[in-house]
């Protein structure tokens, strides 16, 4: 099959400014807001969850940069999405292997637009009714909204308004990221403020903080921070790949890769802040909770942290003074989020048809009614979708481990001096990035799965 790029000089990010919100748009999304501070409680100890995130910081720059650097390269050198960028990097015998990060991007789409789903159906929820005063009607509101075709409607809702952001290209997906990430970034540090001023949010965030050195020595919480920092950043997802078919040459790679990364990571340190504080301080201080039971609600938020995110946090912002208003900009916020990475999967696949020969129109259209279609099954049965959540997010790391074989067998060397060392206003990357990609990431994502294979 000959795949042909569709990326002209007219269809690129018009500024540094616009190109680095949208992948920012890419790393930011609800894994950030509703999947970190769970897994960040579940793999604490008694006294705190600093030892993952130790962790977690070294799989961003040993992992998820690197790899994002390696995305970048791909997609602006080949000016394809994943099928014909391994088409042309890796050579036609490893074709497949873009095409199985095709399918996993997919395969998370598929899912990830009932989230933005249920985010959608909160915020509306939260605008027109009172919050919930109890546990009881916090539970019933999940169930009655689960046990309706509410689910099945908002999904294709969250699908529709994201092949409406993508219909004219890469332009529309630039001006929506424009002033979602502003706002999304405005409505955290509100949050964030009214968090620190409860009374005992300290205890909640020391516990964040506070590491027990002897975690380090488990691989489970290795496997957990890598694969939450995956999902964080988006990196192997080929998201980035195809974001960076439409980025100009004169645009720093690494610059991108580390802001981004960074920037990622910060947004979830403040999602982390704000849930951490906020159920400390509501569940410890005026309902008299001890640790261990505000740890059980923390780590027992179930498929899509739905218990934390959409049954216990509308009680705890009912316990607090503006507490609608604010619950209504945690829920817009949370929305923004998803639909900012949810718009980069669709553009990823909607460019895989676009390099094998088809026009924009139809190839929107196809994944379009493909993800709706596909995405009914996690919209009707939570169980399938805790089924999709765990088995796409081990195959991230295969992901992952694929796009660094790519580059290096065109050559991890070749591809610095000849992609990375000739802008002058990009940061300097040494050698140490072709040992990460040749050794360290494949390593990592053997050990990780053999390690998996080993525990089940």
């Amino acid at each position: 099959m000959i795949f042909r790029s569709k990326s002209s000089v007219d269809h690129r990010f018009s500024s540094k400014w616009g190109f680095f919100v949208s992948v920012l748009g890419i790393a930011v999304g609800t894994g950030n807001i509703w999947r970190f501070p769970r897994i960040a409680a579940q793999n604490g100890g008694n006294h705190g969850s600093g030892a993952f995130l130790i962790s977690w910081i070294i799989s961003l720059f040993f992992w998820s940069i690197p790899l994002i650097i390696a995305e970048y390269i791909l997609g602006r050198k080949t000016r394809m999405a994943p099928v014909g960028a391994f088409n042309a990097i890796a050579g036609e015998r490893y074709t497949w292997m873009g095409g199985f990060v095709t399918f996993v991007s997919a395969g998370i789409t598929f899912y990830y637009s009932v989230v933005v789903g249920w985010c959608l159906f909160y915020l509306i929820k939260t605008l027109i009714t009172p919050l919930p005063s109890s546990t009881n009607e916090a539970v019933a509101t999940w169930e009655n909204f689960q046990n309706s075709t509410w689910p099945f409607l908002f999904h294709g809702i969250a699908v529709g308004i994201g092949i409406l952001v993508i219909w004219r290209g890469i332009r529309n997906i630039e001006n929506f990221n424009r002033w979602v990430m502003p706002a999304l970034l405005t409505i955290m540090l509100l949050s964030l403020v009214r968090s620190l001023t409860l009374p005992g949010a300290f205890t909640g965030i020391k516990y964040l903080f506070t590491p027990e050195w002897q975690q380090l020595l488990e691989p489970t919480v290795w496997l957990e921070a890598l694969t939450q920092n995956a999902w964080d950043t988006g990196a192997g997802w080929g998201l980035f790949l195809t974001y960076a078919t439409y980025m100009k040459k004169e645009q720093g790679v690494v610059k991108n890769a580390f802001f981004t990364g960074i920037g990622n990571n910060l947004i979830s340190l403040l999602a982390g802040l704000i849930i951490f504080g906020t159920v400390f301080s509501i569940l410890g201080e005026e309902m008299m909770m001890s640790r261990e039971e505000i740890l059980t609600i923390l780590r027992s938020g179930g498929p899509a942290s739905t218990g934390l995110t959409l049954i216990w946090l509308p009680q705890l912002f009912s316990r607090m003074i503006l507490g609608t208003p604010l619950l209504i900009l945690f829920f817009l916020g949370l929305a923004l989020a998803g639909f900012s990475s949810l718009i980069a999967m669709l553009e990823l696949q909607t460019r895989v048809l676009m390099d094998s020969g088809l026009s924009r129109s139809p190839s929107v259209i196809l994944v379009g009614v493909a993800s709706y279609l596909f995405g009914i099954p996690s919209a009707l049965s939570l169980s399938f979708f805790a089924n999709q959540d765990f088995v796409w997010g081990l195959a991230l790391i295969i992901s992952g481990a694929f796009v660094s074989f790519a580059v290096a067998q065109h050559g991890c060397s070749k591809v610095r001096r000849q992609q990375l060392l000739s802008l002058p206003n990009d940061f300097y990357l040494a050698e140490w990035w072709d040992f990460t990609m040749k050794y360290v990431v494949p390593l990592t994502a053997s050990i990780l799965l053999g390690w998996w294979l080993f525990l089940a």
